[in-house]
């Protein structure tokens, strides 16, 4: 009996014709389905940034250009990623699907480029993180900068989030790093401890509470509040305390930022609540005290989120340590 391999052009002549058509297709898909980075980072700007034109503004190029990448992108993979209108474009099931997938493939190649490069020049690479803007205000700024001083060639790219956005970016592979307040995300996320906070009252000078040192939360709602935006931790936490006292929370307005909420409580049109170490700041220069809150839950927890320590490249690890460590 010969044993002897038989060649693979020899073997298919020899199949029905059928079939041979069949494996032409096959290999003809293969054959074309070439996938290349710039597509794909085109694609998920289009994803992240809603729109071609905004995800065409994001990366410098013509919107045609990007237009015309998404079509080969269709073409090569032979599905539908946007459902294509007078009103825009609509994103698939599949490209939602697509969009993790890619994330990965990029976060894979941007490894391989920064651990490369590190055996010529030192270490290197970009880690991608998002905090909250209480571990923003408060601990990373020196943090960044004792850091950076140690690895220069290593780029943080920083994004503001509600902590809730941070899990999701961090579980989506869009950030690396997350800093949030603790809490159960519904995400298989690694949680790994960071810094506690306090939360006060920050009140205009010449206000009833002033004069305080202490006051609780049912005496605060006594009065106006500015709020900060909602889905944030402390405008989530402000709704459950007044509901949970059976008081209104009477919010005079809402602001996106510990600036401006400090800036319009100096001004007395409210009162409002911010982690004690953030109001230092705005208390130099704005006409606003602060008065502890005698309540339990005021001392919060931070923790670092990330998918696994693992799945961090060097530089990313050498991050959470150092977050860790300071």
């Amino acid at each position: 009996m010969d044993a002897r391999p038989v060649p693979v052009k020899r073997s298919l002549a020899k199949l029905p014709s059928r079939f041979a058509m069949v494996d032409a297709r096959l290999w003809s898909n293969a054959a074309t389905m070439r996938l290349d980075p710039v597509s794909l980072r085109l694609f998920v700007a289009v994803m992240e940034e809603g729109t071609i034109a905004a995800a065409a503004a994001r990366e410098h190029l013509a919107t045609a250009a990007v237009s015309r990448r998404l079509s080969e992108l269709e073409q090569a993979l032979d599905t539908t990623l946007f459902q294509r209108s007078n009103k825009g474009t609509q994103a698939t099931a599949a490209a939602h699907t697509l969009l993790g997938l890619a994330r990965g493939v990029l976060h894979g190649l941007d490894d391989i480029g920064e651990q490369m490069a590190g055996f010529a020049s030192g270490l290197r690479g970009h880690v991608r993180v998002s905090a909250n803007i209480s571990a923003i205000t408060q601990f990373l700024p020196d943090q960044l900068r004792t850091f950076l001083d140690k690895v220069p060639l290593v780029r943080v790219h920083l994004h503001e989030r509600i902590s809730t956005q941070i899990a999701r970016a961090v579980a989506d592979n869009t950030d690396d790093i997350g800093i949030l307040n603790t809490g159960d995300y519904g995400e298989a996320l690694t949680l790994l401890p960071y810094r506690e906070d306090e939360l006060v009252l920050v009140v205009p000078q010449g206000h009833a509470l002033a004069r305080r040192k202490a006051a609780t939360m049912r005496e605060a709602l006594a009065h106006d509040f500015v709020g900060v935006h909602p889905g944030s931790a402390i405008n989530n936490l402000l709704h459950r305390v007044a509901g949970e006292a059976g008081l209104p929370l009477k919010l005079r307005m809402q602001v996106t930022s510990y600036d401006a909420l400090s800036l319009m409580v100096a001004a007395g049109l409210g009162i409002g609540v911010m982690p004690r170490g953030s109001a230092q700041i705005y208390m130099r220069s704005l006409k606003m005290r602060t008065v502890t809150l005698d309540e339990p839950w005021a001392r919060r927890q931070l923790v670092i989120c990330v998918r696994s320590l693992e799945s961090l490249s060097p530089a990313g690890r050498m991050l959470v340590a150092h977050l860790q460590a300071g």
